[in-house]
């Protein structure tokens, strides 16, 4: 399936998942959920940590350049109101924010309009910290209660975006 054919006449035909794919621990997650409602998902990756095809009709694979922010450019160029990105980086999901979409994070963060601009200062206070040396260290790893939370967000925003604007049914 090609990403123009989801759009008809510029219009939305199908919510889309767009998996910010390098590092995202929730891929199976995705995938699971993506067949059990009929939606699709693009994992985007710059190919510099190879990910296995997951072997499933609704999941397509997008292989960028490498460079910084190279993936986050391709989904946030495409990415739209009906859509999802799942994503740990706080700028992507500012973009998609920006775009009208729904962003989470692989712990089940929902990011909002109202939490984003916070989220993205504590990542610049972060990042200084970091330069200075008082901070050592990377996030905490995933628990079955992060996947669970996950798992429940995606849900809701795929069901909020099902009841705010239906979307058609994915051809079969």
């Amino acid at each position: 399936m090609n990403h123009a054919a989801l759009r008809v006449g510029g219009d939305r035909v199908l919510t889309i998942i767009y998996v910010d794919g390098d590092a995202c621990p929730v891929r199976e997650e995705v995938y699971r959920v993506a067949e059990r409602l009929g939606v699709t998902v693009f994992v985007v990756s710059n190919g510099s940590r190879p990910i296995r095809p997951p072997g499933r009709a609704r999941v397509q694979l997008v292989t960028v350049a490498e460079g910084a922010d190279v993936a986050d450019d391709w989904i946030a160029e495409r990415i739209s109101g009906a859509d999802v990105c799942v994503t740990a980086d706080i700028p992507l999901a500012a973009r998609c924010l920006a775009q009208g979409a729904r962003a989470l994070s692989p712990t089940g963060k929902q990011w909002t309009t109202d939490n984003i601009g916070t989220a993205l200062a504590g990542r610049e206070v972060a990042r200084y910290r970091r330069e200075i040396g008082l901070n050592a260290g990377g996030p905490p790893p995933l628990t079955s209660a992060d996947r669970s939370r996950f798992l429940g967000a995606l849900d809701a925003a795929l069901q909020a975006i099902r009841r705010a604007a239906p979307v058609a049914k994915p051809p079969d």
